[in-house]
């Protein structure tokens, strides 16, 4: 009966983990007037006028771009496929780690006078941005982003199999993290943005498993 049971576990968990999260289950910050879930993709019409930065250079804060998260603890590692159909600079989306208004992390496509550049913000009570040009204007790109102990890992990928590493960013530990998708169109009129693949996957505490290994029995 064990093994029964056992064997019906795993076949649950890998029916959970091929189908990704519940979109329907998910809360919004700053909701879009149009968005719609079909299944594990979300679209988005993009708010105009939109973004998440706050005071380095430009001398503004602003809070305000559509994001649908789910609350997470501990350490975890998320991933999105993303298609957007950028129209004016500074268009952007992707995945966002948000603690609170002081501390957040956004990264994806940014679109810049014409160029797909790989971009990341981060956010400790200052933002700071970085990017990485992309060669031609791929459809769509794979976004990875590992939360382990008072770090983030990012990840981007053209081909949703090969990862380059383009950040490792820090974020305070032992706060639950707002996780999930956003979109911001700064000096635009906003632009559709479609998400595919979002998945969220826990991953133990290394913190604790280097406990357990020292005190075994």
């Amino acid at each position: 009966m064990k093994k029964l049971l056992l064997g019906l576990g795993l076949i649950l968990g890998s029916i959970q983990l091929t189908m990704g999260q519940d979109l329907n289950k998910m809360q919004w910050f700053n909701a879009p007037e149009k968005w719609s879930v079909d299944g594990s993709t979300l679209k988005m019409q993009v708010t105009p006028q939109t973004d998440y930065w706050r005071k380095t250079h430009y001398g503004f804060t602003v809070d305000d771009g559509p994001f649908l998260y789910e609350l997470r603890g501990g350490e975890f590692e998320v991933s999105v496929k993303i298609t957007g159909a950028y129209k004016t600079r500074f268009d952007q989306m992707g995945l966002m780690l948000r603690i609170d208004e002081k501390h957040w992390i956004k990264t994806g496509i940014e679109y810049v006078d014409g160029d797909y550049n790989f971009s990341a913000v981060v956010t400790n009570e200052h933002s700071s941005w970085n990017y990485i040009a992309l060669e031609g204007k791929p459809k769509s790109i794979w976004i990875k982003a590992i939360r382990r102990q008072d770090a983030v890992e990012i990840f981007y990928s053209l081909d949703g199999e090969k990862y380059t590493m383009s950040n490792l960013a820090y974020l305070p530990d032992h706060k639950p993290v707002m996780v999930g998708m956003m979109g911001a169109s700064p000096d635009g009129t906003g632009f559709e943005a479609t998400f595919e693949e979002f998945k969220i996957k826990h991953l133990a505490d290394e913190r604790r498993l280097e406990w357990l290994e020292k005190n075994k029995e």
